[in-house]
């Protein structure tokens, strides 16, 4: 099943739009290989009102995002998680408004390999308010939200569910215009896969990425977001019993219609699917999983 991507959307950078009754974004004007066409703040409420993802700290989007908010109380900066596309602007937002951060906490695994994972980098500097958890519910002036922990992206990373308009803010957990990354150690396969059913028993009416344009047919989107993830490990053990058993060799037989420059990134996503491959036992190796590792088919996993 190939993933119905949706691309096209209108929006203008800067301006602040009213999607539902309860919810506006702002779109700041950094777009790039990794965010698209830019970061969607999220704005949920009316007077008094939760932030989810405030952005990246520039200076007109911080305008924008100020012209948005004036008149109103941010009560709550909920974050999904702390790449440099969606956390820096978080901690002057709340210290201008009076108000918490709210997030998973630090990451459980040190990220590593930089931009090689085709991903932002890493806000080091961020550490919510307040901790939160999955299952825990975040209330304000006539909105209700559900906070749902989905790893896999990342470890810390969080979803956020409006009760009232049953939509999903799903940061980068699920995205309308791309796969999203899973670069080990701390993108786990596993975790990413187990995730996405989890939301997908939620049966959501709507799912809002942070970047992106909505998601509307929400279970066929997430069961082709999965299916492309359990094809992709078939195509591994496919490459593995055709000889090629180190990762950058069956990144060259799998991935054959995609930019050369685009293969290290390939080579991360194959590296966790391996990861879970391994756990689950379908493949094994000698000693720690990794780029110049030797892999094997086990024809009984």
């Amino acid at each position: 099943m190939s993933i119905p991507f949706v691309k096209q959307f209108d929006f203008t950078y800067g301006q602040c739009q009213q999607l539902s009754p309860l919810v506006q974004r702002v779109t700041a004007n950094n777009p790039g290989p990794f965010t698209y066409t830019g970061t969607g703040v999220f704005i949920i409420g009316d007077k008094e009102v939760a932030v989810i993802d405030p952005g990246p700290d520039l200076t007109e989007h911080r305008a924008a995002l100020d012209a948005a908010l004036a008149g109103r109380q941010v009560t709550h900066v909920l974050m999904t998680h702390h790449h440099i596309d969606h956390s820096p602007l978080a901690v002057p937002l709340a210290r201008d408004h009076g108000c918490e951060i709210y997030g998973y906490g630090l990451q459980m695994r040190e990220p590593e390999g930089g931009e090689v994972r085709l991903e932002a980098g890493d806000d080091l500097t961020f550490k919510p308010d307040v901790e939160i958890r999955d299952g825990d519910v975040v209330t304000g002036a006539g909105w209700t939200i559900d906070v749902i922990h989905t790893p896999g992206h990342t470890s810390n990373h969080m979803c956020y569910a409006l009760r009232e308009e049953n939509t999903l803010f799903s940061g980068d957990h699920i995205m309308g215009w791309s796969t999203s990354v899973v670069s080990p150690p701390d993108g786990h396969m596993g975790d990413y896969l187990e995730s996405l059913r989890k939301v997908q028993q939620r049966h959501f009416d709507k799912v809002r990425p942070t970047h992106g344009p909505v998601i509307e047919d929400v279970d066929t989107f997430i069961d082709a977001y999965i299916d492309h993830r359990l094809t992709r490990e078939v195509q591994i053990l496919a490459a593995i019993e055709a000889g090629h058993t180190i990762i950058m060799n069956m990144v060259k037989h799998i991935y054959t219609d995609i930019d050369k420059r685009l293969y290290p990134a390939a080579a991360h996503s194959v590296l966790a699917h391996l990861i879970h491959m391994r756990e689950t036992g379908r493949v094994s190796a000698q000693g720690k999983d990794g780029l110049q590792t030797e892999y094997n088919a086990n024809n009984n996993g």
